[in-house]
């Protein structure tokens, strides 16, 4: 049953990912790629939310893990997109755009699930 329930989170991540890239493109003009910036950054809060703040229900509730944190938040996220843009952002010259995404993606998505395990913890 956890394929089924990570073969819907994923679908539906994917279909969120993808609609989050086509607002970001129509509010946003630049070189940045803020739908996949946002999309990874809105997966970390999740997925922090989901793993420190309900870790009781996890464990009553065996179907949240594979559905949310693998399927939905493996679906969301996109690590090959994020990579193959910060690659584009170089071999167009964008240097600075590509730094930027590189650490502010790190910074924000590693911040969000250490904050999130912290606040959990206390």
């Amino acid at each position: 049953m956890n394929i089924v329930y990570i073969f819907i989170g994923g679908g539906l991540g994917s279909i969120a990912r993808y609609a989050i890239g086509k607002g970001a493109m129509k509010a946003f003009v630049g070189n940045f790629p803020l739908g996949t910036f946002l999309s990874n950054v809105l997966a970390c809060i999740i997925l922090g939310l989901v793993v420190y703040t309900f870790s009781n229900q996890l464990k009553e509730h065996a179907w949240i893990q594979p559905l949310i944190v693998i399927g939905f938040c493996g679906g969301f996220s996109t690590f090959s997109s994020f990579s193959n843009e910060t690659i584009q952002l170089f071999q167009s010259g964008n240097y600075a755009i590509a730094l930027v995404n590189i650490l502010i993606s790190l910074f924000v998505g590693l911040g969000i699930i250490y904050f999130l395990s912290v606040s959990a913890s206390k």
